[in-house]
Parts: structure tokens; C-alpha cells; sequence
């Protein structure tokens, strides 16, 4: 992790925007709506902060937008940058660490994902209970290298990753509100590849309930900060467990689910800022 990366692209928002962040929200794919509900809002696209790497998918639009919200000072990232894109594990964090720099300490973050538990459907919601980091495991994580103690320590305890007080306040709006709220666990994988059927069903088995890109190397460097993370996943297509079982998926499928997840999401996103203490 570069310090000296994070001071810099913190300074180049502040001379823009100079009011201390509340919450960064990260919206997926398709996700971005919410950005358009902020009032007083500034655009800052990500090509123009020092450091910071440019998202190559479609869907993502590649911009902080930064603005009140439900009686916050509000971040939002529309769209993000992935690890299969090229970008290295400390790219993916940076934004991530400018936030806080600037004095975001809670994180909401959302995913497209696709629904290895057999109970969820395309375009349910999933409150994120836990994740299980594969490739961070595997040593591709934003942690790897000499720790900055500045910013947190060097081993990160995660046993509640999800902050248990922001994930009650997401049930009780999803109540009060009468959305329907899956719960489960996310695996992240790298991409940039819908996985095989032999693949979907180790990820079963071993206890993943939604499975996709991006997300938790994201929560391992926000949990690094001591940042309270409150995680999502819209469920944008059901898992094939073998070959003959539906048909296959694709990025279209994705973005088609986005709309009929996005509702949902900003409704209890709304709903847990105003109840929320950042």
C-alpha cells in the first residue's frame, strides 16, 4: 500500500470538495441510481485523481459523486475497478482508502451476483452475512506487503466483517418496508468468467450462497481502516449446477436484472442512512 498514493488523491478531492465524507457507497453493475437522488452533488470522474485506475466495464461509469444524502456527506463510486481487469490489489483499494482519508468511516457496498442457493431468485436481494475471500487467501489481497500502520494493523481481525448493528437496521427497513431480503454469504471469485457447474457446486458446498467478482478485497482493506461495512448482492442470475440445468449466463442477462434489483436496494440503503450513525 502506497501512503503517499492516498495522501495525494485525498488532497486533489479536498481542493474540489473540502466537506469530510460521512459514508462511501460503492453500486455495482447497473446499480447507479442512487447518485441522482444527492442534492448539492459534484461529479469527479476517476481519471482525474491522481493514481487512481479507470473501470474498463460497460456498466460501470467511472466516477465519485459526492453529495448530501438522507443527512450524510455521501460518496458514492458509480462503477469500480476489478482485479480482472489488470489492476493491481492495491488499485482496487485506493479508493477505498482515500475515503476514509477523508473521513468516511462507514462503507455500503452492493454487487451483481449469481444465486448458488437454490431459494433465491434473479433480482432478490442478499444482505451479505459474511464473504469467503478465495483469492485473498490465495495471497492476491490489498494486505500483502509491508503493513502501514497508519492505517491499521497488521492483522486484521474479521471474524464480523459485517457490522452487526448495520445489518439489523437493513432488516428492520426491509420489514417496515416490505422489501423481500435474502440473507447469505458471498464468495469471491476473480473473473473475468461465469463459472463451471463442477465449480458452482464446490462453492455450494463449502457454503457459499452468491458468488462474484469483486467486493471483498474491497470490505479486507475498509476492516484494515476500522470502517463499519454494511454489504449487499443482487442476485442477476441463478447459478447452473450442471450443464443442462437453464441457460447459460451472460453479461446482458446482468444488466437486465439490474433495474428490478435497483428499487430494493435504494429503498433499504435510504432507509438504513437515515437511521444510521456514521
Amino acid at each position: 500500500m502506497n501512503i503517499l498514493h492516498i495522501q495525494e488523491a485525498a488532497a486533489y478531492i479536498r481542493g474540489i470538495t473540502s466537506q469530510p465524507w460521512d459514508v462511501l457507497l460503492v453500486l455495482g453493475s447497473g446499480l447507479g441510481g442512487v447518485a441522482d437522488m444527492m442534492t448539492d452533488a459534484v461529479r469527479i470522474p476517476y481519471s482525474e485523481v491522481p493514481h487512481f485506475a479507470v473501470s474498463t466495464v460497460a456498466s460501470h461509469a467511472g466516477q465519485f459523486v459526492i453529495g448530501n444524502l438522507k443527512g450524510h456527506r455521501v460518496a458514492i463510486m458509480q462503477g469500480r475497478v476489478h482485479f480482472y481487469e489488470g489492476h493491481s490489489m492495491d488499485k482496487v483499494a485506493l479508493p477505498v482508502r482515500v475515503a476514509h482519508a477523508l473521513g468516511a468511516r462507514v462503507f455500503i457496498v452492493s454487487n451483481a451476483a449469481g444465486g448458488i442457493n437454490r431459494s433465491f431468485g434473479v433480482a432478490d436481494l442478499m444482505l451479505m452475512t459474511d464473504h469467503i475471500n478465495f483469492l485473498g487467501m490465495a495471497g492476491n489481497n490489498p494486505l500483502m506487503g509491508p503493513n502501514e500502520d497508519s492505517l491499521g494493523p497488521r492483522f486484521p481481525e474479521l471474524t464480523i466483517a459485517y457490522d452487526l448493528e448495520l445489518r439489523a437496521l437493513a432488516r428492520a427497513v426491509a420489514i417496515e418496508q416490505h422489501v423481500s431480503l435474502q440473507e447469505g454469504v458471498y464468495f469471491g471469485l476473480s473473473g473475468p468468467f461465469f463459472e463451471t457447474p463442477a465449480e458452482l457446486r464446490f462453492l455450494r458446498l463449502i457454503g457459499a450462497d452468491a458468488v462474484g467478482m469483486s467486493t471483498v478485497n474491497e470490505v479486507l482493506a475498509a476492516r484494515h481502516l476500522g470502517m463499519r461495512v454494511l454489504g449487499f448482492s443482487g442476485i442477476t442470475n441463478v447459478a447452473r449446477l450442471s450443464s443442462d440445468e437453464g441457460e447459460p449466463p451472460n453479461h446482458e442477462e446482468v444488466m437486465a436484472a439490474a433495474p428490478k434489483i435497483a428499487p430494493k436496494l435504494q429503498t433499504i440503503v435510504l432507509g438504513v442512512l437515515e437511521r444510521i450513525r456514521a
